[in-house]
């Protein structure tokens, strides 16, 4: 083989390898891609009461389960009556050619909840491609009492076990559905609420059927819960677990007999396959369980329905209890600028059926088609909410308008007779415009597009009942720091006179001058200067005893520095060796032999006597410093190692997995967490937050209380008091506020810039710069720190003060102000307290008021920021 074929084969076993180890890769690659596709997935209720039974279900996204194990077991809380047992899933589609495929396996267990308290679930596990994967944990609350609470429900006391045996016969008694209707004679347009109910002794897993086109019947479904929870009802004697299916509001379109034909629903129950061994069956998927369709048929129904009255020419088709508002937006207007009126329909009744109202608008305005706003929704009363009409109107010619009151005539429901009910009338002052032509195309101003996000991070925020300005902790916050303000100031004068004192300043550099004498020797003895080395010598040795001493220069001799020396606590050894010292030098000055070891005998002799001298006398000091330096060292470490113990304790995430249920589009698991944790205590980012996620739900009234709640915690937060803009703007009444001076508006929102609390730390942090800049003016050595000192100390001094009294004035607000949100679709203010009392305006939810009277029981007395006042019931708002 010629050498080139050899490098060819080479290179081609190379490329061969390289292509193995690519294709290994990619296989792993797609395999743990595979297995990390898939999970298991819980769905078990989060609340259930006692006496009831629920379900648990686990499903796999795919069907190549080897092993599956739940870990579910009974206990005192909830028992295991039936499970599990098995359902499969799969699909097939072609898109463009290709077919994608999927398949998953559920795992039913069946509960009985036994007495309250918390059912704890276990994360299940199964083998999937030879991994194991895992679902997560969750609780059961569990509340009430069950009537029997030491026993599964009472339909196996009557003998009827609910697993039954496959083949066994399932009557008409065992299963059925019960179809009621909460009016069987009601008018045209009035609204019926059919209900469809199961009740079953045996094991229900499934059930389908679709309500037909109901002729004559105006109908819409009220949407229940997926997630079925079934309780217990007696009916003959015999307790049934059941559960309310399905439920429908009809409006009757037709007058008459209208029947609500029968509906045969399919469904599936499980039966125990009991020739199978239990064990076999639990290991091998519940394979001991068989599945029995079966046919249930919900009986029919004949409402009556009357014919309405006589009809008023101008009747609005309107049936129920409605009421009508209208606000504009402006009343003085130049030629040529549009006008908005806004009319809102609200209540309980037919709303989506009813004719739009009709505004009178004067010759000489433009008009426009309305825009129509559906604010209802469906609940089991029936369809309640608003309807918001918007209308835009342009006066053309300059003069004095009116809008007369605008009438809804409707069919009251609680009376059985018409009513006329109006708004009043406007008036409009139009000024001369500009003459040029105006093109409407909006019936609105711009507004911003979207709430600003949530805030990450720590919960922040305080009761306001337990707030810190005015509490012990405040004064005590600024009694310490006039303390500490006179023991520095102590010490401070105590060093000033110190440093006046030139003899214990001299005392001080004593061992720095005799070290720079000494060095200088050092450097006359390298250079062989033996008179001057000596010299030089005995005055760093001199000058050192007499600085150090504080003694003048006709008092140092031997006995004075040894009898001083020993009065500072210096050894009788070393007082030898400095004396010893001295006479070596003056002997050495002038000893015969080698000048260059005498000096280095001399040098070495004075500066060891210097250095133990320093040491004597620093010994005591420094032994208590040591001491100090030892405590403060041991607090340190115990300080250190509580607050590592606190924030282990505290490491809890619930508020992260709230803002990740948030950032994961779950807005109502967000609500439920925020909700939880704000029992724990009341902060400003909680509220903000949850108000966010109302918001993000459509549910814009609780949004905004949760907001308004915000601000209470923290009234300087701008992104807080922006989403409350924001959602106010998304409600029906528009209220502007009284005007005023620009004075007090200024001064109230820089009143509102802290919260209570804000200000007064504020307020304590501007004592403690007060009190240093004083010591500054007092002890800085040049004089312009002087004056900084002082003018600074004014300064904060005056930021004291204001602190203190815009903490006040908030803290004085809080106390003596209420305030509420209509939570009611709408609501009438009354002229006086009481049902019969005279109408005055409507108000609906998501709208701001101020309580100001809450004498009368179940009436609060209100007044709105625009100064109209009224008294409403108290269950038609909720208190921030």
């Amino acid at each position: 083989m010629s050498r080139r074929s050899r490098l060819f084969y080479r290179n081609a076993d190379k490329a061969g390898d390289a292509i193995r180890c690519v294709a290994v890769l990619l296989v792993c690659w797609f395999a743990g891609l595979s297995g990390a596709a898939q999970t298991i997935t819980l769905s078990a209720p989060s609340q259930v009461s006692a006496g009831e039974n629920f379900r648990v279900a686990y499903t796999v996204n795919t069907q190549d389960v080897e092993d599956f194990r739940s870990g579910i077991r009974s206990n005192e809380v909830a028992e295991v009556i039936a499970g599990p047992y098995t359902s499969s899933q799969s699909s097939f589609q072609m898109t463009n050619g290709h077919t994608t495929s999927s398949s998953s396996i559920t795992y039913t267990y069946t509960l009985y909840a036994l007495k309250s308290g918390t059912f704890n679930i276990p994360a299940a596990q199964a083998v999937v491609g030879g991994k194991t994967i895992s679902s997560r944990p969750a609780k059961i609350v569990v509340s009430g009492t069950a009537r029997q609470s030491n026993s599964a429900p009472d339909m196996h006391q009557d003998q009827e076990p609910q697993m039954r045996a496959a083949g066994s016969k399932i009557s008409g008694n065992d299963l059925f559905i019960k179809v009621s209707a909460n009016k069987r004679r009601v008018h045209e347009q009035e609204p019926v609420l059919l209900t469809y109910k199961v009740y079953t002794l045996v094991d229900l897993t499934q059930l389908n059927g679709k309500m037909p086109d109901l002729t004559g019947f105006h109908t819409q479904e009220i949407p229940l819960p997926q997630q079925k929870s079934f309780h217990v009802e007696q009916v003959n004697g015999r307790s049934y677990r059941c559960v309310t299916w399905s439920q429908y509001v009809m409006y009757p379109q037709m007058t008459g007999k209208l029947e609500i034909p029968s509906i045969t629903f399919k469904g599936i129950v499980v039966q125990q396959n009991r020739n199978v061994d239990p064990f076999e069956a639990f290991f091998n998927g519940g394979s001991g369980y068989v599945e029995v369709k079966r046919d249930i048929v919900a009986p029919g129904l004949t409402i009556q329905v009357d014919p309405l009255p006589t009809r008023p020419e101008n009747f609005s088709g309107g049936v129920g209890r409605l009421n009508i508002s209208a606000q504009i937006d402006k009343t003085e207007v130049n030629a040529g600028d549009p006008v908005s009126l806004r009319v809102v329909v609200g209540g309980n009744g037919n709303l989506k059926l009813i004719k739009q109202p009709v505004v009178a608008f004067p010759k000489d305005f433009d008009t426009y088609d309305a825009k129509v706003t559906d604010k209802t929704r469906l609940t089991a009363n029936g369809v309640e909410g608003n309807m918001v009409y918007d209308f835009l109107a342009v006066p053309r010619n300059q003069g004095n308008y009116t809008i007369p009151p605008i009438e809804f005539v409707y069919y009251d429901t609680s009376a059985n007779a018409y009513r006329t009910v109006k708004t009043q009338a406007f008036e409009l002052q139009v000024g001369k415009g500009s003459g040029r032509a105006t093109t409407v195309t909006d019936y609105g101003v711009s507004e911003a597009k979207d709430i600003r996000p949530i805030k990450s991070g720590e919960k922040l925020g305080s009761k306001p009942s337990e707030r810190f300005f005015g509490t012990t902790a405040y004064w005590l916050s600024l009694l310490l720091p006039f303390i500490a303000f006179i023991a520095l100031l102590i010490i401070f004068r105590k060093r000033a006179i110190d440093n006046a004192d030139l003899g214990k300043l001299r005392g001080k550099k004593a061992n720095k001058v005799a070290t720079k004498r000494l060095r200088k020797a050092r450097g006359l003895m390298e250079k062989g200067q033996s008179a001057a080395f000596y010299e030089e010598t005995l005055r760093a040795l001199w000058g050192y005893v007499g600085d150090k001493l504080n003694m003048p220069v006709e008092q140092l001799s031997r006995d004075n520095i040894s009898d001083n020396l020993r009065s500072r606590n210096v050894g009788e050894e070393v007082v030898e060796r400095f004396l010893t010292a001295l006479d070596e030098c003056e002997f050495e000055r002038y000893a015969p032999g080698d000048a260059t070891g005498n000096m280095n005998k001399t040098f070495s002799a004075a500066m060891t006597a210097i250095e133990q001298i320093e040491a004597d006398m620093k010994k005591k000091g420094g032994n208590a410093a040591a001491q100090r330096s030892s405590s403060s060292s041991v607090k340190m470490i115990l300080a250190l190692l509580f607050l590592t113990a606190a924030t282990a304790s505290s490491g809890a995430v619930t508020k992260q997995s709230a803002d990740e249920a948030y950032k994961t589009g779950n807005y109502q698991k967000a609500i439920e967490d925020y909700q939880q944790l704000l029992k724990e205590g009341p902060a400003a980012t909680l509220y903000y937050n949850l108000g966010n996620a109302y918001f993000r739900t459509d549910n814009i009234t609780q949004a905004i209380i949760a907001y308004e709640r915000a601000l209470v915690l923290d009234p300087g937060d701008n992104d807080t008091r922006y989403n409350l803009e924001f959602a106010r703007s998304k409600t029906i009444d528009k209220v502007t506020p009284e005007s005023e001076m620009f004075f007090f508006s200024w001064y109230r929102s820089l009143v509102k810039l802290c919260s209570v609390d804000g200000w007064a730390r504020l307020a304590v942090i501007s004592v403690i710069l007060v009190l240093l800049l004083v010591l500054l003016y007092l002890f800085a050595p040049r004089l312009i720190l002087r004056q900084i000192g002082f003018y600074g100390a004014v300064l904060f001094l005056l930021l004291f003060a204001v602190s203190n009294l815009f903490a006040w004035q908030q803290k004085r607000y809080h106390d003596q102000h209420r305030a509420a949100v209509v939570t009611a679709p709408s609501v009438s203010v009354h002229k006086t307290p009481g049902a019969n009392g005279s109408e005055a305006f409507v108000l609906h939810e998501g709208t701001h008021v101020n309580i100001n009277d809450t004498t009368i029981r179940q009436w609060y007395g209100i007044r709105l920021d625009d100064g109209r006042e009224g008294w409403l019931p108290v269950n038609s708002v909720e208190e921030i």
